[in-house]
C-alpha cells in the first residue's frame, strides 16, 4: 500500500496531544465499553492517533490508521505488547482496503477534522462486511445555548482543523445506513456515540 502523505498538524502536535485526552476520557470510556460488548470482529480505527484506545480492546483484530506519522509512531509501541494490532499511515477519505474487509468501522472525534466527511463515509460503506457496524464518537452542534458557544469558536476552530459548528443532518452518506444506537455523552447533547449498521 502506498503510505499517505503526513498530516503535519497533527505531526506538530503529537507531543502536546497527552493534555487533550483527559478531556475526552468519559467519552471515550462509553465507546471502548461499546466495543467491547461487540462480537469478535475485524476492527478499523480511523484516526488512531497515539494509540490510547488499543490496550483496552479485547476482542478484536484491529487495523488502525492515521495521516499522522508522528501520532503512529507514538502509537507503535503498542505493537510489542499485542499482536493484534496492525498500524498504518493513510488517509480515511481513500481508503487502500478491499471491499467487505471490516467487521467494526470507528470513528473516533475523527468526522468534524476531515476534508470531506461525506466522502469518508462512503469509504468507510465500501469497506464495511454487509451487516457491519459503524461507530461514530463526536460533537454535534445541538438546539441549545452550546450552538451559540459553537459559533463564536468556530474561526478559532477553523485554525486547530477542525469544525465546531457540526451537524448530523450535513452528513448525507449516512442515509447507506441504519441507524441502531444514539447515545448522548453528557447532559447537554453535545457530543453523542452512534451506531450505524450496513444493510
Amino acid at each position: 500500500m502506498k503510505p499517505a502523505k503526513s498530516n503535519k498538524f497533527y505531526d506538530r502536535i503529537s507531543n502536546f496531544y497527552y493534555f487533550i485526552e483527559p478531556f475526552f476520557k468519559s467519552q471515550n470510556n462509553l465507546l471502548i465499553d461499546k466495543v467491547n460488548s461487540l462480537p469478535k470482529g475485524k476492527l478499523l480505527e480511523i484516526g488512531i492517533g497515539n494509540g490510547k484506545t488499543l490496550e483496552f480492546y479485547k476482542n478484536h483484530k484491529i487495523t488502525g490508521i492515521d495521516t499522522s506519522m508522528a501520532m503512529l509512531n507514538k502509537a507503535k509501541m503498542y505493537l510489542r505488547c499485542y499482536e493484534h494490532i496492525e498500524l498504518i499511515c493513510m488517509n480515511g477519505e481513500n481508503l487502500l482496503f478491499k471491499d467487505d474487509r471490516f467487521d467494526y468501522v470507528i470513528l473516533p472525534h475523527v468526522i468534524a477534522v476531515v476534508d470531506n466527511p461525506n466522502l469518508l463515509l462512503s469509504e468507510v460503506y465500501r469497506v464495511l462486511k454487509p451487516g457491519g457496524t459503524l461507530i461514530i464518537l463526536n460533537h454535534f452542534t445541538p438546539n441549545n445555548f452550546i450552538k451559540y458557544m459553537d459559533r463564536i469558536f468556530n474561526p478559532i476552530a477553523k485554525l486547530l482543523h477542525f469544525q465546531s459548528i457540526f451537524y448530523e443532518s450535513e452528513l448525507t452518506a449516512l442515509s447507506k445506513f441504519k441507524k441502531i444506537d444514539n447515545i448522548s455523552c453528557d447532559v447537554f447533547g453535545y457530543f453523542k456515540l452512534l451506531l450505524f449498521l450496513k444493510l
